[in-house]
């Protein structure tokens, strides 16, 4: 199996650099535009695309022939991915380029990138960090592209391509639990406190709101500085985010590659959608739409894919509800969980983190859902024509649900 990563390092280039890889941006930008509009809407396949709009691309733009090759290959991937989406491709924008083996060129000796442009090759330092520098030392990378980001510098975004060890066969599995009180929590017992990230959040929400106010009153240059100082509290606001999200997810797939065991974590998707039509004050629909329970997921599953783990979502559904024990529905009030048939009482997250991994279990083992049921399931029929269903019978109709449409 085959992993992609990508390398963001910032490029050095001189003012006529600059200039030259503007043009290019511009350039290869039209192309896809020009591409997009010749060629049918229905048409994904690059070679069919290259074909027709091939010559002209070279003769209308300047581009180099890889330059044209790859915008024709821009169009077909773009085009492709909005039609999974019901979307149209409407316009592309002069921010990114794509580069291959045959215009671009990384040289470890002087840490320089070379790079095709409209006037020829050009050789640019980059300036990389010692996490790039560990990445790509002793390594020829064959793809790239040009970026220029909001804050108009130029980046290259250099991909490395790697073999990762297939996943091996495990019982043992390890649940994870999101949250934004806690905002990851383990069937093993770990957790880690959402309540720093909270505040960090809050704090540089009053600030940007105190910086828009004095930006919307004062002169124009005030205000330019203004832009300027939200732009940087933005970007110090994820880049604290992602380094807490890189460090859990780093722990949790180390743990689980040492017990040699497979993550099971929430199918979140759609959540924000659900939670926004629910009454709530601004302070916490903005607290849950920063909830960056995606690039936590992310984070997981590519890290979990390079050290061999593997990382399966299941439902959440009814998993905070029900006791990891005996399967019942129980009540959860804040961070306690009281299970009304077995008596068991424990933190909340830990249950609901234990009831996906008995559900991650479940899909990793055929016929391991077998154990995902309570003493009520086993006359599941009989239930259904008494049409009186007791206590812990909405678990009883899930796990039957979930059953069916694993072995269905």
């Amino acid at each position: 199996m085959e992993q992609v990563l990508t390398l963001v390092c910032k490029l050095n280039p001189t003012a006529t650099q600059s200039e030259k890889l503007e043009v290019v941006l511009h350039a290869f930008a039209a192309a896809c535009n020009y591409t997009n509009e010749v060629i049918k809407p229905q048409i994904t396949s690059k070679t069919t695309i290259q074909n027709v709009v091939y010559e002209d691309l070279r003769s209308k733009f300047g581009l180099a022939a890889n330059l044209a090759v790859r915008a024709c290959a821009r169009v077909g991937a773009n085009r492709l991915a909005a039609k999974r989406q019901g979307k149209p491709v409407k316009a592309f924008k002069p921010t990114s380029a794509d580069y291959d083996a045959r215009i671009f060129a990384f040289t470890e000796k002087d840490w320089t990138v070379s790079l095709t442009t409209l006037s020829g090759r050009e050789h640019i330092k980059i300036d990389a960090g010692n996490y790039q520098r560990g990445k790509l030392k002793g390594r020829k990378p064959t793809s790239a592209k040009l970026c220029k980001h909001r804050d108009g510098q130029y980046y290259i975004h250099i991909q490395l391509k790697d073999e990762v060890p297939d996943p091996q066969p495990t019982k043992k599995v390890i649940g994870v639990d999101f949250g934004r009180r806690d905002i990851a929590a383990t069937s093993n017992g770990d957790s880690w406190s959402g309540k720093q990230l909270t505040k960090t959040r809050d704090r540089y929400s009053k600030t940007r709101a105190s910086v828009q106010r004095k930006a919307s009153t004062r002169t124009r240059s005030s205000r330019r500085r203004c832009r300027q100082v939200l732009a940087r509290l933005s970007g110090r606001e994820r880049r604290f985010q992602a380094w807490v999200n890189h460090n859990i997810s780093k722990t949790i797939i180390q743990q689980a590659k040492s017990e040699q065991a497979l993550v099971a974590i929430e199918d979140l998707t759609g959540i924000r959608e659900r939670t926004n039509q629910k009454p709530r004050n601004k302070t916490e629909r903005r607290r849950s739409n920063s909830w960056a329970f995606y690039q936590l997921r992310m984070f997981l599953e590519y890290k979990g894919l390079r050290n061999g783990v593997e990382v399966i979502a299941v439902s959440p559904r009814y998993t905070s509800q029900t006791c990891n024990q005996c399967l019942h529905i129980g009540l959860r009030s804040e961070k306690k969980f009281k299970c009304g048939n077995c008596g068991l009482s424990c933190d909340a997250d830990l249950n609901g983190a234990k009831m996906i991994a008995l559900l991650g279990l479940s899909v990793n083992q055929p016929g391991g859902s077998n154990g995902l049921c309570c003493n009520l399931s086993t006359d599941f029929s009989g239930l259904l024509k008494a049409h009186t269903l007791p206590q812990g019978s909405v678990w009883v109709v899930y796990v039957f649900l979930v059953q069916h449409f694993i072995y269905s």
